[in-house]
């Protein structure tokens, strides 16, 4: 078997550092896709574009969903992941990350990195020979971003002209959105108490035709087709935890709040969750969560983008 994957031009690569990377032809593409991988693999249909092609995939901050989504991943579509992990890489111990970034591109096909600053990730692309992707920094998420359209499109329909509220504070989930609601034309609706806010500094003209900052979640909440939140305290902000307890106490999704919303809206989370804390056990466990379709789907989404990323366009 041939790989499908085309050989990488140097000063051309195509990177997934940030939502925004895409266009929205791009993504019309990638989630059509992604229901095709997701039915091939739903039928046990062998599919392997990425025959004997390598990703590596470094990680800084601990994981479940994003390692197992791409380690099976690249193996469904026939290649193999290699795990690094900084404590047990030269990474760890200094050396820099240009460096290290022309070394694992050389040996690699495509790489994969979750950390800390989106600075470090922007740093590696730029000189790495082979694509690039942000598996979740501090600023951005877009893997999961793209998992949880393509979930809202499955169960649906388009998610243009549609309503999609976030509840918690202004994090890389949050700020993945707004870049998705831009490019794909839907509104977004922000609700976090007073010193979580999103940094007016990111925010594009663009960006703001597209967003509502709500100081009341139940406004928030009122007639949305999506509800989306996450944890209180992302990794990195432990020192935090609790003072952000006290500040959300009334930012919990609760069955109240997901009342307010469209009878047939959904709820998201990223996971992993807090019960009794961000969400209430009767919401994600309840008939409108989808969460558990939502954390699959990153797999089919991934294999969708590594497979694009690595091949171009297969339809």
């Amino acid at each position: 078997m041939t790989s499908l994957a085309k050989p990488q031009v140097p000063g051309q690569v195509k990177h997934y550092l940030q939502f925004s990377d895409l266009n929205r032809e791009e993504y019309d593409y990638l989630l059509k896709r992604s229901a095709w991988l997701k039915a091939k693999f739903k039928s046990y249909e062998t599919w392997h574009p990425l025959h004997d092609r390598t990703l590596a995939m470094i990680f800084e901050k601990h994981s479940t969903r994003t390692r197992l989504s791409f380690e099976a991943g690249i193996h469904q579509l026939g290649g193999h992941a290699v795990y690094l992990n900084t404590r047990d890489t030269q990474l760890g111990r200094g050396e820099p990350v240009e460096d290290a970034a022309q070394v694992i591109s050389r040996m690699t096909d495509i790489i994969m990195i979750r950390t800390f600053g989106q600075e470090v990730i922007e740093r590696f692309a730029s000189n790495s020979r082979v694509p690039v992707i942000n598996g979740l920094t501090n600023e951005f998420h877009p893997c999961q971003v793209l998992a949880d359209i393509f979930t809202f499109v499955e169960a649906r329909g388009p998610i243009q002209g549609k309503t999609v509220t976030w509840v918690g504070d202004a994090n890389n989930m949050a700020y993945t959105w707004l870049q998705a609601a831009e490019c794909l034309n839907f509104q977004l609706r922000f609700s976090a108490p007073d010193g979580y806010q999103l940094d007016p500094a990111r925010l594009t003209a663009n960006a703001v035709k597209h967003l509502t900052i709500c100081v009341d979640p139940k406004e928030a909440c009122e007639g949305a087709d999506l509800v989306s939140t996450d944890v209180w305290t992302s990794m990195g902000y432990e020192a935090e935890n609790t003072s952000r307890m006290n500040a959300f106490q009334d930012w919990m999704v609760d069955e109240e709040l997901m009342a307010l919303a469209k009878p047939d809206a959904l709820f998201m989370h990223c996971l992993p969750a807090h019960r009794g804390e961000e969400v209430s056990a009767g919401v994600i466990d309840g008939p409108q969560s989808i969460v558990w379709e939502e954390a699959e789907n990153r797999l089919h989404v991934q294999k969708a983008l590594m497979e694009y990323l690595l091949c171009g366009r297969l339809d």
